[in-house]
């Protein structure tokens, strides 16, 4: 060893190609296409080849590389298999990993190619339900039964909250598994029906009718300036819910009226630009004010109460002022959910003559076919005339005033 110069690697480096180069002994500095550069000791054990990277540049310096090549190929010399004894610890030190460390593995690496309110959702439900029971323990002791408890006590809250901690508690193994820090998936033979019943058949999309609209948006204040806000934005503009709760400032234009919703936000992971009424921008203004210094349109209000940290809303806690606004409405308005803000928006778009095409766009709902092949057009003009229109109605049902429709499509020529 010491044919490499410090002078050698910077310059190697720097010149960014793909280098394998020996400073002797079988010590090796390389540097791959990607620009890691690492010291890989090479040596022969029964007559085969094998290597063993002892450390990346510049956190393992040449001193250091060589002193570390040298202890190795003493073991090498004793018929140790150096390579394969740190995979050995490596894949120990993983073994003993306890659950949370785990989930949190599988969270940063399936947030590559899961939707962003995906990983939101499961975090919340390890976080809420099972952290707490079993975060401690060492994944590999986590039996079944531990997981039929966690089930059967969720889903003392919530059936469907149940099936998404089973979901997420079983996708949290099965990372294991692939990781080999568990030998197999504890949730295996384990099935929510078993356990809290079938799941009820699927809930029907409502749309609120003029009279429950009448009804509901004036008593909107009984929940708070914030959640009002919030309700009067998602039903006006045919927004998720999570696409509101994750909205950020930086992405409103009040100059242009515009809300862009980024790919890592929305559904179908395309950029998407929502145009905003003159009453949606006032409103977005009044958010500002309420948010103090958050960047999110909607921050977590407990931030103010001892919470490190800026963090948006959770859609959870705008479930809850829903639920205490039907508790207070009664049966003057069926109970609904932030989606079917979305159906009764995209029901009443319909019913007002705006055309398939641009209410469907409203929604930001993907077009198939040959649509969505040949027609690159947003409709961004179209929507806001639309948006317009039910902005317009919204307000008369409001104020308890009639609402005379304009056909839409006169109304777009003009």
């Amino acid at each position: 060893m010491g044919t490499i110069r410090d002078v050698q690697v910077r310059n190697w480096i720097n010149a960014g190609k793909a280098v394998a180069k020996s400073d002797g002994d079988g010590l090796t500095f390389t540097l791959s296409s990607g620009g890691t550069a690492s010291w890989v000791l090479r040596y022969r054990l029964s007559g085969k080849q094998r290597e063993m990277t002892l450390g990346r540049y510049p956190d393992v310096t040449i001193a250091a590389a060589r002193k570390l090549a040298t202890e190795k190929r003493v073991e090498v010399q004793q018929g140790v298999d150096v390579a394969r004894k740190k995979q050995k610890t490596k894949l120990e030190s993983a073994r003993a990993w306890t659950f949370r460390r785990l989930a949190d593995d599988y969270l940063t690496r399936a947030s590559k190619h899961l939707a962003a309110l995906t990983i939101d959702g499961r975090r919340q439900q390890l976080r809420d339900y099972v952290h707490g029971r079993i975060g401690h323990l060492s994944a590999r002791e986590v039996s079944p039964g531990d997981i039929v408890d966690i089930v059967e006590r969720s889903g003392e809250k919530s059936l469907h909250v149940a099936r998404l901690v089973l979901i997420a508690i079983r996708e949290v193994f099965a990372h294991g598994v692939a990781r080999h820090v568990v030998d197999g998936n504890p949730c295996a033979h384990i099935k929510a029906k078993a356990i809290i019943g079938a799941p009820p058949s699927r809930r029907a999309r409502i749309m609120l009718t003029d009279a429950e609209l009448a009804a509901m948006l004036p008593m909107l204040p009984e929940i708070g300036r914030q959640n009002e806000l919030a309700t009067k934005i998602l039903l006006t503009t045919c927004t998720r819910i999570g696409e509101l709760t994750r909205a950020e400032w930086k992405l409103v234009n009040f100059e242009r009226k515009e809300w862009t919703i980024p790919p890592e936000h929305s559904k179908n992971k395309k950029q998407f630009v929502i145009p905003l009424t003159e009453q949606v921008a006032g409103w977005f203004m009044e958010l500002r004010g309420l948010a103090f210094d958050s960047g999110f349109v909607l921050p977590l209000r407990k931030r103010h109460y001892g919470r490190e940290g800026d963090a948006a809303m959770e859609a959870t806690s705008f479930n809850a002022a829903l639920n205490r606004l039907h508790d207070k409405l009664g049966d003057r308005c069926r109970r609904f959910t932030p989606h079917d803000l979305r159906s009764t928006a995209r029901s009443h778009l319909g019913a007002l003559g705006v055309d398939v095409l641009i209410a469907e766009r409203c929604l930001n709902h993907s077009l198939g076919g040959l649509v969505a092949v040949y027609d690159k057009h947003d409709y961004l003009t179209e929507r806001r005339k639309a948006l317009e229109l039910w902005s317009a109605k919204l307000s008369a049902l409001e104020k308890g005033e009639s609402f005379n429709v304009v056909p839409f499509k006169r109304a777009a020529n003009e």
